[in-house]
């Protein structure tokens, strides 16, 4: 029920993207995207040597999605428990010790407040 409530209220919203993931892994997620990617390997319709990051990407659950800029992990777990493996690598993680039910409007934007004053360099060094 709180979930299609919130849908309902944010169904006309097109700015920020809210992905909740659930019954998911991303290990399942690599693994589904490498057996597809196989299987077309197999039937001669790819070359092995022209597997890259972005064909893996494109065989991903949900290929259009952005990679996401921050990942809020609630609960205080300091870890990003088997979600979106190949999508976060250059994510920023903000954890709290709030469960999600407790989440509130005011954690979020503290979260995006802390969120913007981080130096992204996406792997890079600091120049």
């Amino acid at each position: 029920d709180e979930i299609r409530k919130n849908i309902s209220i944010s169904e006309k919203n097109d700015g920020l993207v809210l992905c909740l993931a659930l019954n998911y892994g991303g290990r399942d997620e690599i693994v589904d995207a490498a057996r597809k990617i196989g299987k077309e390997v197999q039937e001669g319709r790819i070359d092995p040597d022209k597997i890259d990051e972005a064909l893996l990407s494109q065989n991903l659950y949900a290929p259009e999605a952005r990679d996401p800029d921050l990942l809020i992990r609630t609960g205080g777990d300091v870890r990003v428990s088997n979600f979106l493996l190949w999508q976060i690598s250059y994510t920023e993680l903000w954890v709290t010790p709030v469960m999600w039910p407790d989440f509130t409007v005011e954690h979020l934007h503290e979260a995006i407040t802390e969120f913007g004053q981080r130096e992204r360099r996406f792997g890079g060094l600091k120049t």
